[in-house]
């Protein structure tokens, strides 16, 4: 018998159910039609494999490689911290996987290293003991390529310094009068003759008389206060003239008007 009941009526549980089985049936269905990967064959297989194991055996084997590279030169650094007759030590020429494993020996031995030279042509490390550290010319030379001689270097130095103070000597010496071999008027006396500069300069002088009065006496010789002064008194004395020629022309003036009036009876 077919259960016609329908679903909104159903428990929820059946629902999700029903509804889950359908999807399922129809990703199947999917997964179904599409194309599966191609398959290796088993001599593919085994050829992948043996190329994963030979990978894993080479690291394993560089691996191995390096560890016995540090012990080796740690017992290199050991020997030379033994030697009381030796301050530093060079390396041979290596490559910079090498070169590393050197520099973090030294420094956990407390030595100082630094590296010289070219990349991939003829780059080395060399290490000094702390109370030998290198200086900075030293350093300077292994960087140009060349040896580190302590002698030569002392040497040099003390040229240097001998360098330096002449040069303070040459700077406070006082520079000499130099005295030409020729006087330069021999070779233009054609140009400028016998008599130049002040030799053949004539002093000119005032005339001292300009007309029927000296020129002695055209001078000026009073001083600024005295010109002010004069100059005010002059302005005055110019006003008050003003001041009276108007007054005295009222007064003529006044005269005659009371002249032309008629005497009345």
């Amino acid at each position: 018998m077919v259960n016609t009941t329908p679903l909104a009526v159903w428990p929820k549980y059946f629902v999700t159910k029903h509804y889950l089985t359908k999807n399922m049936d129809l990703l199947g269905s999917i997964m179904g039609s599409m194309e599966k990967p191609p398959s290796l064959n088993d001599a593919e297989r085994k050829k992948v494999k043996a190329q994963k194991a030979m990978i894993e055996k080479q690291q394993e084997a560089d691996k191995k490689k390096l560890v016995v590279f540090r012990e080796k030169i740690q017992k290199r650094i050991h020997e030379f911290i033994k030697d009381p007759q030796k301050q530093k030590f060079k390396f041979e020429v290596m490559d910079k996987v090498y070169r590393a494993i050197v520099h973090e020996v030294t420094d956990v031995a407390g030595l100082t290293s630094f590296s010289f030279g070219l990349e991939e042509q003829d780059r080395y490390v060399m290490c000094w003991k702390k109370e030998f550290a290198p200086t900075d010319d030293e350093l300077q030379a292994y960087r140009k390529g060349e040896e580190w001689d302590p002698e030569k270097a002392k040497l040099a130095a003390k040229q240097k310094e001998i360098d330096r103070l002449q040069a303070e000597a040459d700077s406070n010496k006082k520079t000499e009068k130099v005295i030409p071999l020729s006087d330069y008027k021999d070779k233009y006396k054609h140009l400028i003759g016998d008599e130049s500069a002040k030799g053949g300069a004539k002093q000119t002088l005032a005339n001292r008389s300009y007309g029927f009065v000296p020129s002695e006496n055209k001078r000026d010789r009073r001083t600024v206060e005295q010109v002010l002064a004069d100059t005010r008194a002059k302005k005055k004395l110019k006003t008050e003239s003003s001041s009276a020629s108007e007054l005295s022309s009222q007064n003529a003036s006044s005269e005659i008007t009371t002249s032309s009036c008629p005497d009345l009876p």
